[in-house]
């Protein structure tokens, strides 16, 4: 595939909901009804795109960017009403379970107690002799073997992190490995079978979603978290000691999004472990990721430049170094193994390393993330100002799930902090109305809102909570903070007619 010469995304607009924010009586967002019912809303309102938060299997802490796997799906999206009317599951077997009573915050504690354990009694009625699941067991062997039994084995030892099992199971003694496939194999064909019955939900909501003209953009994380499959089967590709600990952790210095810097505690990548074996995890990891997804944002892609890592036992970032990546090599691997899905490259970062990043993202044709609210939150110039967009490869999002939303950002500052966005949209009447709510401030929110509309940039993509009018109350993640992220739910959030008129109104006029 030439990047450099085809096109990578058709203007348009789009949305950003993560499946966990979807509403549902089960605690949690999943593919069923309600997932279809948002691609009828989006497609209503003339958007193309939805791009979602990674859909791995999450563990403590509840961020998708810290996955048990790199490829699996995550269990508790899987949607229950579904297999009900499979005959999987009967209904009172499922309204039976308490999955928590906000209908705007997920309950992971009691997702993590109950979800598995209603997941068990369609197991038990799931006919292992279907053609189609032992097509998907073969197809998936790469990464479904190594993951089914790394859960089981972490059921083993109470969901303790691998680095802390007993030292057979650490070390991947063969015979040890061998004797636990018998013994647990019963609980190692159960996570095979989520991953198919996920897979299935997940194919027929991405066909209904294209069947309707709407594209899906996936989230692959850069990094994966130390309590996974992928380290623990392929140790070989990250930088770790002996005993399993990893030697240094992603971390990132002191940017927009955090004054004080961020200790991620990733294990970081050997790449020339990697690279040794022909990148063959990452060809593996990018080919599954286009068979999920039609457009693939690589988050965090200046590592692929240069890293920033600490010491494990570090508590700031600001002991850390950079180290060098794999630049085009890793570039020309990932379109290689893309199959039809486009790319979307991460490429913010620090201005001392962003002008490598830059020259690479610019050299391979793909585009480029902007974040619209932090240039006009920005003491100086900024590149995410839509001025100075040179062209119109570019993906500009009003704001991100790790930033503020436009609400939460205009009733947290100042009129002197203001002054500069009304200058900068031309909004001389800082008391109008607006369809947002009639107030200054959510005329304000629309503002910048149809200025990205009206961006050169390719595609636009506005958080939900952004066309909500919803306050910092709505906010997903605040990075470098441990609790109270990845828990917003739409419950019964709406849209009034005239503000879905307006929605629908932005995309005529500026041809999206």
């Amino acid at each position: 595939m030439n990047t450099q010469n085809e096109k990578q995304l058709t203007r348009g607009c789009g949305v950003l909901m993560p499946v966990s924010s979807l509403p549902s009586a089960y605690g949690i967002g999943t593919i069923g009804r309600a997932a279809y019912d948002f691609v009828d809303l989006l497609v209503d309102l003339k958007f193309r795109y939805w791009q979602i938060l990674p859909i791995g299997p999450t563990s403590f802490g509840n961020s998708p960017y810290q996955a048990l796997s790199a490829f699996a799906g995550n269990n508790y999206y899987i949607d229950l009403d579904e297999l009900v009317n499979e005959g999987l599951l009967d209904i009172d077997e499922v309204r039976a379970v308490d999955w928590g009573s906000d209908e705007r915050d997920v309950d992971y504690s009691s997702i993590y107690q109950n979800r598995n354990g209603v997941l068990k009694k369609a197991f038990k009625r799931f006919d292992r002799e279907l053609v189609e699941y032992r097509i998907f067991k073969s197809d998936n062997r790469y990464w479904l073997d190594d993951y089914a039994l790394f859960r089981a084995l972490k059921d083993k030892h109470n969901g303790a992190p691998w680095i802390e099992w007993s030292r057979e199971f650490r070390e991947r003694d063969e015979l040890a490995l061998n004797v636990a496939r018998e013994e647990l194999a019963e609980e190692t064909e159960f996570y095979m079978f989520c991953q198919y019955t996920f897979n299935c939900q997940w194919q027929r909501l991405l066909t209904y979603a294209n069947t309707r003209g709407l594209l899906i953009i996936g989230d692959l994380p850069l990094y994966v978290a130390h309590d996974s499959a992928d380290v623990w089967a392929h140790r070989e590709y990250f930088q770790l000691k002996a005993d399993g600990k990893a030697k240094l952790v992603s971390a990132v210095p002191p940017d927009a999004f955090s004054s004080t810097g961020q200790i991620w505690g990733n294990p970081v990548y050997d790449w020339d472990g990697i690279a040794g074996n022909d990148f063959e995890w990452w060809k593996e990891r990018v080919s599954i990721a286009s068979r999920m997804f039609n457009v693939i944002r690589i988050d965090h892609f200046i590592g692929v430049v240069k890293y920033f890592a600490v010491n494990p036992n570090q508590t700031s970032s600001t002991s850390g170094r950079w180290y060098k990546g794999p630049g085009k090599k890793f570039i020309d691997i990932v379109i290689q193994s893309m199959g039809n899905a486009k790319i979307i490259i991460d490429d913010a970062g620090p201005k001392t390393v962003v002008p490598g990043v830059h020259k690479l993202v610019s050299k391979s044709g793909l585009p480029c993330c902007r974040i619209e609210l932090l240039g006009l939150s920005a003491k100086n110039d900024s590149e995410n100002l839509p001025h100075n967009f040179t062209d119109s490869n570019v993906v500009l999002y009003t704001t991100t799930h790790d930033t503020e939303t436009l609400r939460g950002f205009i009733d947290s500052r100042s009129d002197e902090e203001l002054a500069y966005v009304y200058d900068y949209l031309g909004v001389e009447d800082r008391s109008a109305g607006s369809n947002a709510g009639d107030d200054a401030a959510g005329r304000l929110a629309d503002e910048i809102i149809r200025s990205a509309y009206m961006s050169c940039a390719d595609v636009v993509i506005v958080p939900v909570q952004d066309l909500l009018g919803l306050g910092n109350e709505a906010r997903i993640n605040a990075p470098a903070t441990v609790y109270g992220n990845w828990q917003w739910r739409s419950g019964g959030d709406t849209l009034a007619p005239d503000r879905c008129e307006w929605i629908r109104k932005l995309a005529y006029t500026y041809r999206r």
